[in-house]
C-alpha cells in the first residue's frame, strides 16, 4: 500500500535490505507529482546487501510501498530507477525480467523528531547519568 512515512521523522530514512530482492514502486502525490526530475510511477529494485537513502524532496514529496504480489515483473532499465546501480542486473534478465520474492529483511534507520509526551517522560530519562 502507497504511503508516506509523516512530519514524526527527520527527512532522511536509511534502509538495509537483506535476504531476498524485492521492488519498492514510488509514486508522487497530489500537486507534487510534478516536482520531479523522473517519471513517476517508477520502482527501485532493492537488491540483497543494498543500501537506500531517501531525503528531501523523496522523503516529503513521494509515496512509497511494496505491491502485494509474489513476483515483480517486467524488470529491465526502463522500468526500475536505479537499473544502472544493480550489482547484478543480468541475474534479473537472465530470469526474462522477473524476480520471484522470497523472504526479506529490512533494517530502517531514522531520526524521530516527535515524540509523544508518555515517551518523551520514560525516554527523556535515559540521557541522565
Amino acid at each position: 500500500m502507497m504511503h508516506e512515512d509523516g512530519a514524526a521523522y527527520a527527512t532522511v530514512v536509511a534502509t538495509v535490505s537483506l535476504g531476498a530482492s524485492i521492488c519498492l514502486d514510488v509514486a508522487g502525490r497530489g500537486d507534487k507529482a510534478g516536482s520531479t526530475d523522473y517519471a513517476l510511477p517508477t520502482r527501485i529494485l532493492q537488491e540483497p546487501r543494498s543500501l537506500l537513502i531517501t531525503m528531501g524532496s523523496a522523503y516529503t514529496d513521494l509515496l512509497h510501498g511494496i505491491s502485494n504480489v509474489e513476483v515483480d515483473v517486467d524488470l529491465n532499465a526502463e522500468t526500475v530507477a536505479n537499473w544502472s546501480l544493480l550489482a547484478q542486473p543480468e541475474r534479473f534478465e537472465g530470469a526474462g525480467g522477473k524476480n520471484i520474492r522470497g523472504t526479506r529483511v529490512s533494517l530502517t534507520y531514522r531520526d524521530v523528531i516527535k515524540v509523544s509526551s508518555a515517551a518523551s517522560k520514560i525516554l527523556g530519562g535515559l540521557n541522565r547519568r
